[in-house]
C-alpha cells in the first residue's frame, strides 16, 4: 500500500467532515453507520448514500493526478469526479462550509474562499 502524503491526509480529513455535517443536516433520520477513513485518520458517522460518496471521493482523491502541485478542486484544470459527483462535492462544501463558519470555525475561511 502507498503511503498518504499529508495534503492528502488534510484534506481527507476535511472532506469527512464536512460529508458528517451535510449528512446529519439533511439525512437526520436515516440509518447511520461507521465508516472508517483510510490510514486510520478518523471514523465518520454516515448514511449510506454519504458513506458511499465519501468513499468514492476519498478514492478520487488518492489518485490525484496533480498531487505534486495540488490547487483546491474548485480552482483545478482537471476534474477528478464524474459530473454526478462534481455537483454533489460542490453541494456539500457549500451547505457544510457555510454552517461550519456559523459554528465557529473560522479557519475554514480560507479553504471555503480559496
Amino acid at each position: 500500500m502507498e503511503t498518504i502524503t499529508k495534503q492528502q491526509k488534510k484534506d481527507i480529513k476535511l472532506l469527512g467532515k464536512f460529508v458528517e455535517v451535510y449528512c446529519a443536516a439533511k439525512h437526520p433520520g436515516a440509518d447511520c453507520a461507521v465508516v472508517n477513513l483510510p490510514d486510520d485518520l478518523e471514523t465518520r458517522k454516515l448514511c449510506h448514500d454519504c458513506a458511499s460518496f465519501l468513499k468514492y471521493a476519498v478514492a478520487r482523491r488518492l489518485n490525484c493526478p496533480l498531487e505534486a502541485e495540488k490547487p483546491t478542486c474548485k480552482h483545478c484544470r482537471t476534474h477528478c469526479y464524474a459530473k454526478p459527483q462534481l455537483a454533489k462535492v460542490k453541494e456539500i462544501m457549500a451547505f457544510s462550509g457555510r454552517r461550519l463558519m456559523m459554528r465557529g470555525r473560522l479557519d475554514y475561511i480560507w479553504h471555503y474562499f480559496f
